[in-house]
């Protein structure tokens, strides 16, 4: 249960982008602002109410555009991020919300922010335990992460989780190559601190593979 708490608090993600403006993008804009300085600003010990708090408010915009994957899939966000912080079953109960508004969000539209319910609902699937405890699958990640990176194959974010993921099944030198390659994406306008907190991520796990020796 731990290694499922620590993984899925970087897991979720800030996976969209805005450098092509799309229809509600301006109103998730807060969450995803607020996302990341719960992230990469606040103490570990407080980010779980603190997203609690968030996925309220990411709750009542997705209520009020009910049509709207983009708010959607950044509530399923903020509801897994706040499952990693808790982690246990308290975790579990929350991937499984995060995985259903996801899952939703796809039924309105796949291609919303570049695709990243795919790499949100992948993350989750590489990192939540199994069954009979949950319902992480390997294969499905595989495949969603796929998807995520035919749609948006340069972007920070599915490059990164992808990495990760690689090298989670040690498949570490193709690994590698994903996380420089998120490691070289274009900035996202208006995503800076999410930005600088992804890419010191990417450089802390790249290191961690070279101690290993790879």
């Amino acid at each position: 249960m731990s290694r499922f708490s620590s993984l899925l608090i970087v897991a979720s993600l800030g996976l969209s982008t805005l450098v092509h403006a799309a229809p509600g993008d301006e109103l998730v804009r807060p969450i995803q602002d607020r996302w990341a300085e719960i992230k990469y600003r606040q103490p570990e010990n407080k980010q779980a109410d603190l997203y609690k708090e968030l996925a309220e408010q990411a709750h009542q915009l997705s209520s009020k555009n009910p049509n709207l994957a983009a708010a959607l899939i950044w509530e399923g966000i903020v509801v897994s991020s706040e499952a990693g912080a808790r982690g246990g079953l308290g975790g579990l109960s929350l991937a499984k919300d995060a995985r259903a508004l996801l899952e939703e969000s796809l039924k309105l539209d796949e291609k919303a922010l570049n695709a990243s319910a795919y790499t949100s609902l992948a993350t989750l699937y590489a990192k939540v335990p199994r069954w009979p405890i949950g319902f992480g699958d390997k294969e499905k990640a595989e495949t969603m992460f796929k998807k995520s990176l035919m749609a948006n194959p340069d972007g920070i974010d599915p490059n990164f989780f992808y990495g990760e993921y690689l090298i989670d099944q040690d498949r570490v030198t193709e690994g590698r190559s994903y996380l420089e390659k998120a490691l070289a994406a274009s900035p996202r306008p208006g995503r800076e601190l999410a930005d600088q907190g992804r890419k010191e991520e990417i450089r802390a796990l790249l290191k961690k593979t070279e101690k290993a020796g790879y």
